[in-house]
């Protein structure tokens, strides 16, 4: 038996068939709903259920509200954004807490740091500002092969230290592709073709990570560890902390990239004639476009210097309000180039992660089942580490730090870790993923060119993880204590 289900494309007579078997286009579509009935059921029972020896009503409540925001988020049953607001109404509703007190925390800094950076980068995007200085930068190749994939990587390194990294990503493409077809190279057709697109998504996974501006995974854990009632990270203290693995798998990128990937074209005239045209064709730095950089930079020398101080949500909306006092910007461009739902994902995560703290779920959580297992400091921190690379490579990697974080700060008081040790390897781990398309936009946009395929990355992408774990525990082990943060 089979069904048709025509679907209306625009053209009367470009209408698709689906020729599956009924059974199976019926479970294509609904499969989720009994999955959701399921997972209401386990919230209902839990509800009547006795929690278990040494935790608390409301601990064991919030942890089933918790596991089953992770359920979704791992499996995208729901766009990220939904189960953080489900993380929201949920708590009151099983009694853990008043619908007041759940709201409360969508209101926290955090929130409103990552919301001022989320406009600041549209403004940058929109502005044409990025790709200026995308193209200064791309334009110093001098015709060669090498240079040129070197020039892209350190572009798109340099621009995620500003803006966030699905951004830059989102700009270069477009200028990627151009040069790409440039050098006659078709999707699927040549190594040099696939090189260019893996050094603009690796520059940006690198660079991400260098500042708090490349992407909201690094703002959401420390604005999990600041609701956790630990002193929050400050700007600079994060790039310091991360800077010499940034440096050491940017070199690192370059090597593997040359090595597992042939080179087989001799010259990059045309690309670089592209570039000098496009340069051309933007003209001189316009007024609105020299006031931005003006305002970007002195935003983020005001993040290192009164962060602490006046506070960074404080600077990033008196950046926003500062944007639309000198009309740099207008409010339909931001609605149409500002990602809300990653707001909205954040601040549920920042409130789950909070009520799991707060009802001592996660320590009990840590000390039944995780404690007698461990044995030490450094085993604890390389077992992180890589659960959170492998995690990220499928899972969103704010996902990853909103699922990890909340239960891993419990090992910091049991280890006699600084908070600041499971912050920083979680939040910088979970941005080092190279292979997989399913966990960060910069790594999907260069799949979507069709340029790549999975098989062809996974050995290099192999080989960037390994080194970025090594570089990650060699930093720790010999970088962290001159910063001040020990590990016993």
């Amino acid at each position: 038996m089979s069904n048709t289900t025509p679907r209306d494309t625009g053209n009367p007579m470009n209408i698709e068939i689906d020729t599956r078997p009924l059974p199976i286009v019926i479970l294509s579509r609904w499969w989720r709903f009994p999955v959701y009935l399921l997972l209401g059921w386990i919230l209902y029972h839990s509800y009547f259920t006795p929690p278990p020896s040494g935790l608390s009503v409301e601990g064991f409540r919030s942890l089933v509200v918790f596991l089953i925001c992770l359920i979704l988020w791992v499996f995208h049953l729901l766009p990220l954004a939904i189960t953080g607001l489900f993380a929201l109404v949920a708590p009151p509703l099983m009694g853990v807490l008043s619908a007041k007190q759940a709201f409360s925390f969508f209101g926290s800094e955090p929130v409103f740091f990552i919301l001022g950076v989320l406009i600041l980068a549209a403004a940058l995007l929109k502005s044409g500002l990025s790709s200026r200085i995308a193209l200064f930068l791309l334009r110093q190749s001098g015709h060669s092969p090498k240079r040129l994939i070197f020039q892209i990587l350190l572009t798109a390194s340099l621009l995620s230290f500003i803006m966030s990294e699905h951004a830059v990503a989102a700009m270069m493409l477009p200028l990627v592709v151009v040069i790409s077809k440039a050098l006659e190279f078709v999707p699927k057709g040549g190594s040099y073709g696939r090189l260019l697109f893996l050094a603009m998504a690796w520059g940006c996974v690198v660079g991400g990570i260098a500042t708090m501006l490349g992407g909201g995974r690094v703002p959401l854990a420390v604005g999990i560890m600041q609701e956790a009632g630990h002193t929050p990270i400050t700007f600079i203290e994060w790039t310091l902390t991360v800077i010499p693995i940034v440096i050491l798998l940017f070199f690192s990128a370059y090597l593997v990239l040359t090595r597992f990937f042939k080179i087989d074209v001799e010259s990059v005239y045309e690309a670089d004639r592209i570039i000098s045209e496009r340069v051309r064709e933007l003209g001189r730095i316009r007024l609105e476009e020299q006031f931005l950089l003006v305002l970007t930079m002195g935003a983020i020398l005001a993040w290192i210097f009164w962060g602490t101080k006046i506070g960074m949500a404080t600077i990033s909306i008196l950046v926003v309000v500062l944007l639309f006092m000198f009309k740099v910007v207008d409010w339909k461009a931001l609605e149409e180039n500002v990602e809300w739902g990653i707001v909205l994902m954040y601040g549920g995560a920042i409130g789950l992660s909070s009520i799991v703290s707060s009802t001592g779920a996660s320590r009990w959580l840590v000390e039944t089942y995780v404690i007698p297992h461990i044995t030490s400091p450094w085993m604890l921190i390389g077992l992180i580490a890589i659960l959170t690379m492998v995690l990220t490579e499928a899972v969103s990697n704010s996902a990853v730090v909103a699922m990890l974080l909340p239960i891993s700060l419990s090992f910091a008081g049991s280890f006699h870790l600084d908070p600041k040790v499971i912050v920083c390897l979680i939040a910088s781990a979970s941005g080092l993923n190279y292979t997989l398309p399913m966990s960060t936009p910069a790594i999907a946009l260069a799949y979507s060119s069709r340029y790549l395929r999975v098989k062809e990355v996974v050995l290099a992408g192999l080989a960037m993880t390994s080194l970025s774990w090594i570089f990650l525990m060699l930093t720790a082990k010999f970088w962290w204590p001159i910063l001040g943060i020990q590990i016993p």
